[in-house]
């Protein structure tokens, strides 16, 4: 049963998007400002904060998602800010190179965060505003197989479509999706190396100052909590 409190954080959660959401509309002409408060009232009683999708699977993401297959629970974020989207979230995402395919990867780094070369001959760099780095979970893979930003570089944030909070990998093996700091991923202490196809060739790269996804694990409990439906995503489980 879900106590008062967290039906609170849930609600203060889903009145958060539902203007998030509305605004948004509102910028892009979608809505006027008479239809504003009305989208805003109808988003936070009817709409919901995640969505589930099916994934393929493959090797780049487990165990989190099997390589047979699975469904996720996804949270959906209006707001795709670095206050929204932490480092070490699990995300769903447009294949930058398939763009009508979505991909599941782990954010590794945001605008703002320095890249930094092994090779002398090139110059650091500062992921822009609304860039994003994303890695796959299993490092055993080189960046080809791996299809990560190693191989296709930085990714726009506005193709990230939400946070993979739940995986159901078959009816008796499922459970919340861990976001993990980089250094509990890559045992390294201070530097993470990866590398990027550039116009100037491949280039060897370390990411500098690592963050928590504990604010998200603790944004999304809520959420969890009041839509998490695990009899409904087994039903749709194609494994």
């Amino acid at each position: 049963m879900v106590s008062l409190s967290t039906w609170f954080r849930y609600a203060a959660h889903k009145f958060e998007y539902s203007i998030s959401l509305s605004w948004k509309k509102y910028n892009v002409g979608q809505i006027n400002s008479r239809e504003l408060t009305d989208a805003i009232w109808k988003n936070f009683f009817q709409g919901k904060l995640t969505f589930t999708h099916w994934t393929k699977g493959g090797e780049a993401m487990t165990p989190i998602v099997s390589p047979t297959g699975g469904t996720l629970l996804v949270r959906k974020l209006a707001n795709l800010s670095p206050t929204q989207v932490f480092v070490g979230d699990v995300v769903l995402l447009k294949d930058p190179e398939k763009s009508d395919d979505l991909i599941i990867r782990r954010l590794a780094a945001l605008e703002g965060y320095e890249m930094v070369s092994n090779d002398e001959k090139d110059e650091p760099f500062v992921l822009e505003k609304d860039q994003c780095w994303v890695l796959a979970d299993n490092q055993a893979l080189k960046p080809k197989e791996a299809r990560d930003s190693r191989l296709f570089g930085p990714v726009p944030m506005t193709d990230i479509l939400g946070r993979v909070i739940y995986s159901l990998r078959t009816a008796v093996d499922h459970g919340p999706v861990e976001n993990r700091s980089l250094p509990t991923l890559y045992s390294t202490l201070t530097l993470i190396s990866f590398n990027t196809s550039t116009t100037r060739g491949t280039k060897s790269l370390l990411l500098l100052s690592p963050c928590n996804s504990g604010m998200a694990m603790n944004q999304d409990a809520p959420v969890l909590a009041v839509e998490l439906d695990v009899e409904e995503m087994a039903k749709n489980n194609k494994t």
